[in-house]
């Protein structure tokens, strides 16, 4: 997208940036991924070190989802038919691009949005994405912060025991992220901090603990299978589950080694099952439960929680107290 000169927000000076006022996620399914990211309307003066959301009018097109929202900032303090000039012919640059077949009702009633986070609300509503779940992650990123600025290991194990119920998966799925964008931009006494953190976080809260004994007996399972190499058959795939110690390392296996978990893989389970009894059948009718549970889950989560986590965190991130974290 070629950028536009603007003059800075703050000093006034000339910078570029790039401005986009049409999002039609129809005719370009990465326009959502730019309006989420803060990719575009975004603000970064090298003069003044200003950082901040454009006041931009958008519009935003879904066709799939029957979505037309209209955003003027109020700041621009322009009379409503004013505003129509600029944003009617977006408008009618949505409509051109569709076919005649495409062209529904909801086209002829945009829904105006008074502010730019009920704007985003909207978009991400239709994912499935509430107000209460944005609000959750918000408190997670405020955390974040929190423990970002201060200094004191035992000032940060008070914060995380008042906190520990919003220490789950999406909350290290956004550390990590933030993590990684500190290392790629070379911010090093961040990125230090930020190993600090996360080493109180692994060893002083349940999830953390949880976390660190996957990874152990992900590592550990990963090991066993490699020295396997091409010797591995389903039989002593199934060898190895049973084997396991732990819940963490049957976990383990699913997620390395999924694909042989399989119809005969579970057909050689049930025949030993058969052939049980007692303590040892019961023993494992459970684990081909846990097993069926786990399966389950690597099978449903890729695309469609991937998706959500990834739009929380591009919509949180480009908020201005991230950028300048």
């Amino acid at each position: 997208m070629p950028q536009t000169q603007i003059a800075c927000p703050r000093c006034k000076q000339l910078i570029s940036a790039d401005v986009e006022q049409l999002f039609d996620v129809t005719a370009d399914p990465q326009a959502k991924q730019r309006l989420l990211s803060g990719q575009s309307n975004f603000a970064r003066c090298p003069h003044c070190g200003y950082q901040g959301r454009l006041a931009t009018p958008v519009v935003y097109h879904d066709n799939d989802k029957e979505l037309l929202l209209t955003f003027f900032p109020s700041e621009l303090m322009l009379p409503v038919n004013e505003q129509e000039k600029i944003i009617g012919p977006l408008i009618k640059k949505v409509t051109d691009n569709l076919p005649p077949e495409k062209r529904k009702g909801y086209l002829l009633n945009p829904q105006a949005n008074l502010t730019y986070e009920s704007f985003l609300q909207t978009i991400l509503g239709k994912d499935g994405i509430t107000p209460e779940m944005l609000k959750e992650q918000q408190d997670r990123v405020q955390f974040l912060e929190r423990l970002m600025q201060v200094t004191s290991k035992d000032v940060r194990s008070e914060l995380i025991k008042q906190n520990e119920k919003i220490i789950d998966e999406q909350f290290f799925a956004l550390f990590s992220r933030i993590a990684q964008s500190a290392m790629q931009s070379g911010q090093e006494q961040m990125a230090r901090a930020l190993i600090d953190i996360q080493t109180q976080l692994l060893e002083e809260t349940a999830y953390g603990r949880q976390l660190k004994e996957s990874v152990g007996e992900l590592e550990a399972a990963q090991h066993v299978l490699q020295e396997a190499g091409q010797s591995l058959t389903r039989e002593k795939l199934l060898d190895f589950v049973l084997e396991s110690k732990t819940d963490a390392r049957i976990r383990a296996y699913v997620s390395l080694a999924r694909a042989g978990m399989d119809y005969l893989f579970f057909q050689t389970l049930s025949e030993k099952i058969d052939k049980s009894s007692g303590e040892e059948k019961t023993r494992l009718e459970n684990i081909r439960e846990k097993l069926l549970g786990f399966t389950n889950e690597v099978d449903k989560q890729a695309e469609a929680r991937y998706k959500q986590a990834q739009e929380f965190l591009d919509t949180l991130l480009a908020q201005d107290d991230i950028e300048k974290a």
